[in-house]
C-alpha cells in the first residue's frame, strides 16, 4: 500500500498577493492563463470591466478539462451570453476571487488533472 501521492510535474503557482502571484522565483504582475501542461500566455486585461466576450472565447480554445477564472479580489461573475463557446465545447468555468483560484488551480494540478486557470490581477 502506498501511502505518498506520485510527486507532479504540473507547473504550480508558489505564491500570490494583491495583483500578483508567482510560480517558482518569477513574479507575474499582469492578468495571465496558465495550464498544468505549462500552458502561459498573457490575458489582455487590467481589471473586471475590461474583459469582454472575446477573453471568454480565448478560454474555450483551452485544452483543459476544467476551466478556473480567479475574477481579483472578489469572486464575479462574467454575463452568461459571453460562456456561449465554453458551453458549445461542453466546458464550465467556474468563477472565485483570484486567491481561491490559485489555491484551486494547485490541488488539481496536483492531483495530474488538466485544468487551466484564467487570473485576472488587478494592480
Amino acid at each position: 500500500m502506498k501511502f505518498q501521492p506520485d510527486p507532479s510535474t504540473a507547473q504550480t503557482i508558489s505564491g500570490y498577493g494583491p495583483g500578483w502571484i508567482s510560480m517558482g522565483a518569477e513574479k507575474i504582475t499582469r492578468s495571465v492563463i496558465i495550464g498544468s501542461g505549462g500552458l502561459r500566455q498573457e490575458w489582455p486585461c487590467a481589471r473586471f470591466e475590461d474583459l469582454r466576450p472575446e477573453h471568454f472565447a480565448q478560454l474555450a480554445a483551452l485544452d483543459a478539462q476544467i476551466i478556473l477564472f480567479g475574477s481579483g479580489a472578489r469572486t464575479r461573475f462574467p454575463p452568461a451570453a459571453w460562456l456561449a463557446p465554453l458551453i458549445a465545447r461542453r466546458l464550465s468555468l467556474e468563477s472565485m476571487d483570484t486567491r481561491a483560484a490559485c489555491r484551486t488551480y494547485n490541488i488539481l494540478a496536483g492531483e495530474g488533472r488538466e485544468v487551466a486557470a484564467a487570473l485576472l490581477l488587478e494592480a
